[in-house]
């Protein structure tokens, strides 16, 4: 079992990689829905998946048509989310190198 997190810097480091790793796992799903059109995601438990990804998407299908048919922005998203989750909270990310550095003593 493991110890929960005793900085703040560590709870945030903790959820900040659960949310968009949870986010990435929406717009995963957003791209497999898109092979079948008939899914509401207005309706019954598809909300869960419409609703916190929709908001992202209508933008950005203004600025990327559809290829063949084909609505790419969820993979656009993934890969930027992908992009901050490194970033941010990856081996090497922000947060990372923020809760690795020894403290100061002044």
């Amino acid at each position: 079992m493991t110890a929960l997190p005793a900085s703040p810097l560590a709870w945030i480091h903790l959820l900040l990689g659960l949310a968009l790793a949870l986010w990435t796992l929406l717009f995963l799903f957003r791209i497999v829905l898109t092979w079948y059109p008939q899914v509401d995601l207005s309706q019954g438990a598809m909300r869960w998946i419409g609703v916190p990804t929709e908001p992202l998407l209508a933008p950005t299908r203004r600025l990327i048509q559809p290829i063949g048919g084909v609505d790419v922005t969820p993979v656009v998203w993934v890969g930027l989310i992908s992009l901050v989750r490194e970033l941010l909270v990856g081996q090497q990310g922000l947060v990372t190198q923020l809760m690795l550095r020894p403290t100061l003593v002044g």
